[in-house]
């Protein structure tokens, strides 16, 4: 076949055929290679290696980055690190020149049935139907070996409502209503998480498991305005085990309507006496059973990591198992305080530290907006982006020009740095998240190939252990992929 590609058919094939041996001869056949001083990683998901061929992918990767791990896409309903390009966004110069507007998403391996107990969510219901027969970890994993490139699968805390029994596996919100996504202390998402690391760690050849959970605690959702029905979870799980901690659980649900109630009034234009920002503490004050409950939903997903890590631990000690930290880490000082690396170096190998330089500036941008909607309506939103700076440690642009500039290697320097310093004196690897192509605005800022070298070289020059270019391999165009190479090559990283 020209260029070494595979077809679809002949992916399929492969798969089919290669499938029972790999599920018997796991580690015989394949010896796990040593870890490289630098880690180069790159997300990509199943369709890439369908649409391109697996040879001429991971040629790519190599030629163009010197990429050694690859972070698989195993396990998502999201389009954020599955599927082709994002609908509506400029496809890169690379793979099937259309979009897949019939994606669905879930498992893109094979789920083995007898390790998903004790949970409502059948194994078999999550196995993606978008690309039938094929599994994903058995077509690539096998040529990335022989390449001497690690295999990190990596899965994402993102579900269809869709999908069956996904109801009893769902957070509820402070009215009572269900949400979309998996409460961390409901039993039936435990056991079905956990049964998803123990199938991936038992039944192939990896080198480690990321699980990615894009989520914040009820508080900094409501914070930013809008209705607090977002303000979750409050199921029976959550209500018993607040109960047990000695949390009065009618109290914060009184707190939190209470957050409600102010804050849409703030959207509809009334200003309080005492303004915004003095009638939010007076609230918190008054209910300090918000705070409580915020803790409780950050100490429940750390019980997570600490659960998921155990068991792939327990399966295979060599494996590594870490965490995708995500990009509001950069932008709200209250999530970056319940990230304490010191407290998440004691279950974590690694952590994916989201530094996406060029889709930063219209986050921010965004996230700025959404407080000065809230409980900042009282600040300009300029003054606002001027404090989030001080106390970030930032020196961008401002609240004007950010959508449009996008922030520098200086922020993924600094940011960098200071996660090296925050996971000092541990084991954890650091390995910060570069943007390659992030979607954004048409008229916002785009990746550039000098951008994206600075980016790299600034994440290494802060002493980190590794980079992963992301989002995903099918939305990157080439010449910034090799940007990233550039640098990776005049640090003779390579």
């Amino acid at each position: 076949m020209a260029d070494g590609e595979l077809d679809r058919r002949a992916f399929i094939k492969t798969a089919a055929v290669t499938a029972p041996a790999a599920l018997t001869a796991v580690s015989a056949a394949y010896a796990q290679a040593p870890p490289p001083k630098k880690m180069i990683g790159i997300q990509v998901g199943a369709i890439s290696f369908l649409d391109e061929g697996v040879e001429k992918v991971l040629d790519i990767f190599q030629e163009r980055a010197s990429v050694n791990t690859l972070f698989l896409a195993v396990f998502t309903y999201g389009r954020g690190i599955a599927g082709r390009q994002v609908p509506g966004q400029p496809l890169p110069d690379h793979g099937k020149q259309e979009y897949d507007l019939d994606y669905h998403g879930g498992n893109f391996a094979t789920p083995h049935p007898q390790y998903y107990k004790d949970t409502a969510l059948k194994a078999e219901d999550t196995r993606a139907p978008d690309y039938p027969g094929v599994d994903t970890v058995l077509s690539v994993v096998p040529a990335a070996r022989k390449r001497g490139m690690r295999t990190i699968l990596w899965a994402e805390d993102v579900f269809r409502n869709d999908l069956p029994n996904i109801d009893k596996l769902q957070e509820y919100d402070v009215h009572g209503q269900r949400g979309p996504r998996l409460c961390f202390n409901n039993p039936n998402a435990t056991h079905f998480l956990l049964g998803l690391v123990e199938d991936y760690a038992r039944s192939y050849d990896i080198d480690g498991i990321m699980w990615c959970s894009e989520r914040m605690g009820p508080l900094n959702n409501v914070i930013r305005g809008g209705p607090a029905g977002r303000a979750s979870c409050f199921c029976e799980f959550c209500r018993g085990k607040a109960g047990r901690l000695g949390i009065n659980v009618d109290r914060a649900r009184e707190g939190y309507l209470a957050l409600e109630k102010f804050l849409t009034g703030v959207a509809a234009g009334k200003r309080p006496v005492d303004g915004c920002y003095v009638t939010f503490w007076r609230i918190i004050l008054r209910y300090p059973e918000i705070l409580a409950w915020e803790t409780l939903w950050n100490d429940s997903l750390r019980e997570t990591y600490q659960a998921l890590h155990s068991k792939v631990k327990s399966v295979k000690p060599d494996l590594l198992c870490g965490w995708h930290i995500f990009h509001n880490n950069s932008f709200s000082p209250m999530f970056r305080a319940e990230q304490d690396l010191q407290e998440l170096s004691k279950y974590s190998d690694f952590l994916k530290m989201v530094m996406y330089h060029n889709c930063a500036g219209p986050r921010m941008a965004t996230y700025i907006e959404g407080l000065n909607a809230g409980v900042f309506a009282d600040v300009p939103k300029e003054e606002l982006l001027q404090f989030e700076y001080r106390v970030l440690n930032y020196n961008e642009h401002t609240y004007t020009q950010i959508p449009y500039t996008g922030f520098s290697s200086d922020y993924v320097y600094r940011e960098s740095k200071r996660a090296m310093d925050g996971a000092a004196g541990t084991k954890t690897l650091i390995w910060p998240g570069i943007d390659i192509d992030i979607p954004t605005n048409a008229s916002h800022s785009k990746c550039t190939p000098q951008g994206t070298k600075d980016a790299v070289a600034a994440a290494f020059r802060a002493g980190a252990h590794g980079v992963v270019l992301s989002r995903k391999y099918s939305e990157m165009r080439l010449a910034n992929l090799s940007g990233a190479g550039e640098a990776i090559k005049e640090l003779k990283l390579a």
